[in-house]
């Protein structure tokens, strides 16, 4: 039958997105203010592991970001004002998704991004994938993670309020 054909590889792909899917509805559900960030591990430009967990304690920005994105590309002298104007006191953590390698070092390079910035490969099971696993629908997505490790604000897209609210969690 068509399970053992030619068509499985496409089969198996069509499940392996109908599941990716599902998971980041599911995700999308849960990633709410109030609600604990998801811990995850990605790599840095040293080839480090970085984890959410280790920096527990102060306020973190996750950044889900591509290097393809025009609208994240416009939003980042915005937001390295608010990461200098507010020095130490919180980190952000840019996550480039849908992106190469190369891509991504060279978007960092040439947008002077002085933040821990990490890569969240194409092509991870979608169980490792962060992205799915944070339910991100469109780029950038803003989210900020309290010093407890739970979600307090998430922004979708190039929308103000950002600083401001930064400004008020850091008074």
């Amino acid at each position: 039958g068509v399970c053992n054909s030619v068509f499985k590889p496409m089969l198996d792909r069509i499940e392996q997105g109908l599941e990716a899917e599902r998971m980041r509805q599911e995700a999308f559900e849960r990633i709410k203010p109030g609600a604990e960030a998801p811990d995850f591990t990605l790599q840095n430009t040293e080839g480090a592991q970085v984890s959410l967990s280790s920096l527990r304690g102060r306020y973190v920005v996750l950044d889900f970001w591509g290097s393809w994105c025009g609208w994240c590309i416009k939003g980042f002298p915005e937001l390295r004002a608010c990461y200098e104007r507010h020095k130490g006191r919180f980190e952000v953590v840019g996550i480039a998704c849908n992106d190469t390698d190369d891509k991504w070092r060279a978007a960092i390079a040439e947008n002077r991004l002085p933040w821990i910035n990490l890569f969240n490969p194409r092509g991870t099971a979608p169980e490792e994938d962060v992205a799915l696993r944070y339910g991100i629908r469109a780029f950038p997505t803003k989210i900020i993670v309290d010093p407890e490790g739970r979600i307090a604000e998430i922004f979708v897209g190039e929308r103000p309020g950002f600083t401001e609210t930064m400004d008020r969690l850091l008074k």
